[in-house]
């Protein structure tokens, strides 16, 4: 028979045990994708080691102001009505860029576009299909910033990467480093950049493009497209 305390002990070592695999296959599949883009050992347990240390890290770039109206109206209290004039009330939302989440894909994305630049154009025709298809779906949420659906992202990127890659020569090569670059900068672009000037209307008190960190949805985004086009 079990008592409570010891019921207790194998239900936290259970969650510990269920948290680090899942940490884990994380780990392996950032790895995998960086892999499969044809990058080194060493750079891959640099950019795993920055972008878990960065998820945490956001660097304030701006402050937004912008000002909410209260309508007037009339509030009954027991029996006594009083008058509720309209004001304006002042807000800030402090926009800064996630270490994690923004600027170390982004810079893998510069690095990968220099490494493949004869493929310029499909990289920027991908891109851009990406960013405009996120966009249409990226919406604003009050107090939180910009959403997209979680999966979309990563599927529109695997799909127009496999679909410009049936043209290119080495696509074997070319179609995962294509679905990471569109994937992260159409999703950095389409959903964070061009809805810039939405959120200081939100509400939230800090606003980061790149969001929470390392698994957030541009940095997943390229991870996820990656792995979708390795089969």
């Amino acid at each position: 028979m079990f008592f409570l305390p010891v019921i207790f002990l194998f239900l936290i070592f259970y969650f510990v045990l269920l948290g680090g695999l899942f940490f884990f296959l994380k780990i392996g599949l950032i790895s995998l994708a960086f892999n499969r883009l044809g990058l080194p050992s060493d750079v891959i347990f640099l950019l795993l080691m920055l972008s878990l240390l960065g998820s945490g890290l956001n660097i304030p770039i701006k402050r937004l102001y912008s000002e909410s109206r209260v309508e007037e109206k009339v509030v009954d209290f027991f029996g006594w009505r009083f008058y509720v004039p309209a004001a304006r009330q002042a807000q800030t939302t402090i926009l800064a860029v996630n270490l994690g989440g923004a600027i170390i894909p982004s810079a893998v994305s510069l690095y990968l576009l220099i490494k493949w630049s004869p493929f310029l154009l499909y990289f920027i025709l991908a891109t851009f299909m990406v960013t405009v298809l996120v966009h249409r779906v990226a919406r604003p949420v009050k107090g939180l910033g910009i959403a997209t659906p979680a999966l979309f992202p990563p599927l529109v990127a695997a799909l127009v990467s496999v679909i410009i890659g049936l043209v290119l020569p080495e696509s074997r090569l070319v179609t995962p480093v294509l679905a990471y670059v569109s994937g992260t900068l159409g999703t950095l672009i389409g959903a964070d950049l061009l809805n810039l000037k939405k959120i200081a209307d939100l509400g939230a008190p800090v606003a980061s493009i790149g969001g929470a960190g390392t698994f957030d949805g541009v940095f997943l985004t390229g991870i996820i497209a990656v792995i979708l086009t390795s089969f």
